[in-house]
């Protein structure tokens, strides 16, 4: 049997802070730039994502920066921790990455260090991964999403034609929370006000005429509502499983640690509830 070939380490990007801006007051753009960016590329994809590497308070990894260097020769503990966000928009030219983070004050990670980053302060990161973008044979477009699934939405729209036929529904804490977008697509902002996250989506998707034709739909978001709209659109509507981008960004009650490590056997048991013969 042939050798498998040996796996090489991923790299860690590396990169600075340029500028920051408030969109919202409850969304902070940390635009990243620098020479170091030179290797980063993306592919096309409108759902590219990037998982920053945060190390904990008051511990100093040694130059250059090693991430396996990091794992075999530090305690767990001081390992540093990834926290995932998409890209927002990427300028090969000048160089420049800009992330989007849904911050609430001083909860969480990623959110509080994107409100007080400063230029030139340096941070590392993984990716891109990503698997999305829409198809442009597709007869109409369905995306569905709540903050955090806005900045691939916006992007997935900023990359349509204008004659392409769109049902964007984007679930926000109130009017305050929406976006300027550059796109001619009609976008329906739901307003959550006190209801769940979620039930506003839920509730305008099931209402949705659906047009004639195949549909290519993204639905990402927290876990609860996703499912929900997975067993609407892929047992309900019959829609293919490759017309679908459907998955959950994160979790009601688990932060991103505790989700991933949950996710792979959440989604098997939801796909195994939804797919199941009747």
């Amino acid at each position: 049997m042939a050798e498998r070939p040996e796996r090489k380490p991923r790299k860690p990007h590396s990169a600075k802070v340029v500028r920051t801006e408030r969109l919202t007051p409850h969304m902070q753009r940390v635009v990243l730039g620098g020479d170091t960016l030179a290797d980063f590329a993306t592919s096309g994809r409108t759902d590219h994502y990037v998982k920053l590497l945060f190390g904990p308070p008051g511990v100093t990894y040694p130059e250059p920066f090693d991430l396996e260097r990091v794992r075999e020769e530090f305690p767990r503990e001081q390992w540093p921790v990834t926290r995932t966000y998409t890209v927002r928009a990427w300028d090969p030219e000048t160089r420049e990455l800009s992330l989007d983070f849904v911050v609430h004050g001083d909860e969480g990670l990623a959110g509080p260090w994107a409100l007080r980053a400063q230029p030139g302060e340096v941070v590392r990161f993984m990716g891109p991964g990503g698997a999305y973008a829409p198809d442009p044979s597709a007869d109409w477009h369905l995306l569905a999403g709540d903050e955090s699934a806005l900045p691939a939405i916006a992007a997935a729209l900023e990359s349509l034609p204008d004659a392409a036929a769109v049902r964007a529904f984007v679930e926000v804490s109130g009017p305050e929370e929406e976006q300027k977008i550059d796109s001619d697509a009609e976008i329906v902002w739901l307003y959550r006000g006190d209801r769940p996250v979620g039930a506003a989506l839920v509730e305008a998707v099931r209402a949705l005429e659906f047009p004639e034709g195949r549909v290519h739909a993204f639905v990402h978001g927290e876990a609860g509502f996703v499912k929900e709209l997975r067993g609407l659109l892929r047992v309900e509507r019959q829609i293919p499983r490759e017309d679908l981008s459907i998955s959950g960004y994160w979790r009601l009650g688990h932060n991103e640690d505790g989700w991933q490590a949950s996710k792979r056997e959440w989604n098997a048991k939801v796909e195994a509830e939804q797919e199941a013969p009747a």
